[in-house]
């Protein structure tokens, strides 16, 4: 049995973790809004259309922000489109999916959606074919107090009060040449530029959030952050990094060592972030934005029925459906999240329903994913400051990933309360040790754990409990430390008391 000890100090804190790190993304695509948070003809639903059983369990994700309505949708998507009555909205054939839009849900009914759900709302304008100046009316419509054309617009549709919408990307994935739209990074930053100086006309209390490079394995990654950033000076508040993984010919330890991956992705978008803010000599930086991000690659076949509408209403897009191995990496990403809680400020998985989701739906009820879990452990114990964590135990050589060790850790202190995040990426169980240096622990541990009976287990229609958490005991208190055993393949949250 490998043994590791996690070395932790009250006082070597990394920065408050912000809550937004724990968003969603709800995109028109697939079966995401329409048969999934949506869908009027479902013996689920209620009054306004929205699937109950749907929102009951999006509610233990403790979500604190959601992106709509796209995602590559939103390079070809006119809000216009999307507001007044039903009954005289365009239905239309959207290009991102080759998918039929009915513009049934749009602005006002997701802005409904997330407030009664607590989530921020985070819109993502039209940079692709959309012009800079549909932007800027779009911050009136949602922003703007009546009195004005496109406020008074809100007004007649049913909404006098402003919707306040304070996150707004600048365009979505502009670098890449899938994308409607696409331009170079010097056209995108004078076109991102222009947008958001109107924006910020209209709102000044407004967040933009530039397009940073979508995928680290782009040619233009990190050069195409840096030009955007020069150009758009201060007007950018955060710049955005995308990341899907998945595992091909690759081992489940190469797999699992992802992690390695994000956390250097993070740091060498900062280091752009920071070169832009020293070069232009400025005390304003533009802070990490992680708006896409998730495990994605069995439905991951460009050009297939998994990616092409066909011209159909709610088509079953990328509908993933993930095993153990894919949650213990999404507790991957999460630990990277809280460990560079400095510089990364909002993170938000895609997506929330039946794409690529935590959340799988049909008309007689939905099934909660394995990923589902390692977010909401995480969620629900978000609140404080992240504590850098030096771990000292067995490590493995990952062929693709490097130096990994087997037990991938995270922090949070609040007050008196110690949240501890630990993955055991190894096939056999592992000892664990905390050391807490200035600090002694007491009693009152409240700690659960995500496993299953192998790495390919996964949540199905028929057996729905394989992958699910459950109390966890194998954990004891030894003289002022905490040891516990962590299973094979497995991931623990733990919540534990200070003196």
């Amino acid at each position: 049995m490998s043994k590791t000890t996690v070395y932790l100090h009250t006082e070597f804190s990394i920065g408050d973790v912000d809550p937004r790190i724990f968003g969603g993304f709800l995109e028109h695509m697939g079966r995401a809004v329409y048969e999934g948070v949506y869908q009027p003809d479902s013996p689920h639903a209620d009054a306004d259309g929205w699937r109950t059983d749907v929102l009951d369990a999006l509610r233990g994700l403790h979500m604190s922000q959601v992106r709509y309505p796209g995602g590559n949708f939103a390079s070809g998507y006119h809000w216009e489109d999307g507001i007044g009555p039903r009954d005289s909205r365009p239905t239309v054939r959207e290009l991102a999916w080759q998918s039929i839009e009915p513009n049934s849900v749009g602005t006002d009914e997701f802005v409904s959606l997330a407030n009664r759900m607590g989530w921020e709302p985070m819109l993502s304008a039209n940079l692709g074919t959309g012009t800079p100046e549909e932007a800027r009316n779009w911050v009136e419509y949602c922003n703007s107090p009546e009195g004005t054309l496109y406020a008074d617009k809100r007004v007649a549709n049913g909404n006098r009060e402003p919707h306040d919408v304070k996150l707004w990307c600048l365009g979505n994935e502009m670098d890449g040449p899938w994308q409607l739209g696409h331009v170079p990074a010097a056209q995108y930053a004078i076109r991102a530029q222009q947008a958001g100086k109107m924006m910020k006309d209209v709102d000044p209390s407004i967040e933009l959030i530039l397009c940073g490079t979508s995928n680290p394995l782009l040619g233009t990654y990190l050069e195409w952050d840096r030009e955007a950033l020069e150009y758009l000076g201060g007007l950018a508040d955060y710049v955005s990094l995308h990341r899907y993984v998945g595992i091909g010919e690759e081992s489940t330890e190469d797999f699992l060592a992802i992690p390695n991956s994000i956390d250097q992705q993070i740091e060498e978008v900062d280091a752009a972030c920071r070169f832009v803010q020293g070069k232009r000599k400025s005390k304003k930086r533009a802070w990490l934005c992680f708006d896409e991000w998730n495990v994605w690659y069995k439905t991951m076949k460009f050009g297939s029925e998994h990616m092409q509408g066909g011209g159909r209403f709610a088509p079953p897009l990328i509908e993933e459906v993930y095993d153990l191995r894919d949650a213990l990496v999404v507790s991957g990403f999460l630990h990277s999240f809280v460990r560079h809680a400095d510089v990364l400020k909002i993170a938000n998985i895609a997506q929330i329903v039946n794409v690529i989701a935590p959340i799988l739906t049909r008309d007689d009820g939905l099934l909660v994913q394995s990923i589902y879990w390692p977010f909401a452990m995480f969620a629900k114990r978000r609140k404080g400051v992240s504590l850098a964590t030096q771990v000292r135990g067995t490590r493995y050589d990952s062929q693709r990933y490097g130096d990994t060790d087997v037990i991938d850790s995270s922090a949070i202190l609040d007050g008196d309360t110690l949240s501890v995040f630990l993955t055991n990426r190894g096939e056999s169980p592992a000892r664990v040790s905390l050391d807490l240096a200035d600090r002694k622990f007491q009693g009152g541990v409240e700690a659960e754990c995500l496993t299953g009976p192998d790495p390919l287990a996964a949540n199905s229609w028929e057996n729905p409990s394989v992958i699910v958490p459950q109390g966890f005991s194998a954990i004891r208190l030894e003289e002022g430390r905490v040891e516990m055993e962590l299973p094979p393949y497995s991931f623990v949250a733990a919540s534990l008391a200070l003196e």
